[in-house]
């Protein structure tokens, strides 16, 4: 790979870098191996933490151009690589998925790609008038519509959702559609993993939410709403109360009622327990009342309704307006 011509590069503090484009036919649904060089011992400033895919480290020096190589160790996350753009066809479009760990896919099985976006993703794939649209996973664990990382952990939950919105939304090429599944870690975390001075209302959530679909609107992104899943009796402590279980009911409330969104997609409905609302369905748990394992993660991405992105975004937008 080269970068304006260059083998090499340095990237400023804070800014991305793109490489040239490399010829290389990738099949759909497949594994991409990226490997990456570092000349000195350098500190992983960037990173998705949580890739839950296995990379492997080697001390052999170079060997980036090498198809095997002594691996030293193994990795789960995916340090200073932020994505690769492809090549598309006149209607090739994404499905941008806004949103937490859940998106992120924890507590799901490695290497397996058993997030709910893969498993859309491939739902797509299955379908020939759908399958120029790729899915692209911007979840952060821990994430918040409203306020940025924990002082205590650092920058791994990442910038607020309405403050990455431009970069990990409005900035990704080809964005037609939005999927919006955030808010459950501003109702949990205030008490629990952040000061109980973060605590926000349902209102303060819904204001959050009509920011995110007015600013997509400007760019004609149809927004589709997700409602927040179950979470009763979480074993992480202090993030469940009835207090926030009742927050959690107003805004999904006000995400199936509202009209705000283009669309909403159920997510709650399709995960909880029927004879106990407030909780996941037992087979879709992990088993810390939260998360989904693969069997919840696929029931999200079933419960999609793919005629969503069959029609056009412009009807979308007229319709709503």
């Amino acid at each position: 790979m080269t970068f304006g011509g260059r083998s090499s590069f340095a990237v400023p503090a804070g800014a991305l870098v793109l490489s040239d484009p490399v010829r290389l036919s990738v099949p759909a649904g497949s594994d991409l191996a990226v490997s990456v060089y570092l000349p000195a011992r350098t500190v992983e400033m960037t990173t998705h933490v949580t890739a839950l895919q296995t990379s492997y480290v080697s001390s052999a020096g170079d060997v980036t151009a090498s198809e095997r190589f002594e691996t030293s160790s193994t990795i789960t996350s995916w340090p200073f690589l932020t994505g690769i753009d492809v090549a598309a066809g006149p209607k090739g479009a994404a499905i941008v998925a806004l949103g937490d760990s859940i998106t992120d896919g924890a507590s799901s099985t490695r290497d397996a790609n058993q997030r709910w976006p893969d498993l859309l993703a491939a739902r797509l794939r299955e379908r020939p008038e759908l399958n120029h649209l790729g899915v692209l996973n911007q979840g952060i664990i821990g994430n918040r519509i409203l306020h940025p990382t924990e002082t205590q952990f650092a920058n791994l939950f990442g910038p607020a959702g309405l403050a990455r919105f431009d970069r990990d939304v409005l900035a990704q090429a080809g964005v037609q559609y939005l999927i919006v599944l955030l808010g459950i870690n501003d109702i949990g975390h205030p008490g629990a993993n952040a000061p109980a001075s973060d605590e926000v209302s349902a209102a303060d959530l819904i204001a959050g939410y009509r920011q995110i679909v007015e600013r997509a609107h400007e760019k004609d992104i149809a927004v589709f709403g997700a409602t927040l899943l179950p979470f009763e009796n979480t074993t992480i402590p202090g993030f469940y109360s009835l207090d926030k279980e009742a927050k959690r009911q107003a805004v999904n409330l006000w995400i199936r009622g509202s009209g705000a969104f283009d669309a909403v997609i159920d997510f709650d409905r399709a995960t909880r327990d029927p004879a106990h609302p407030a909780r996941l369905l037992p087979q879709y748990d992990s088993g810390d009342h939260l998360h989904p394992n693969d069997a919840g993660y696929a029931a999200m991405a079933n419960s999609i309704d793919l005629a969503l992105f069959q029609t056009p975004v412009a009807s979308t937008r007229t319709a709503r307006r």
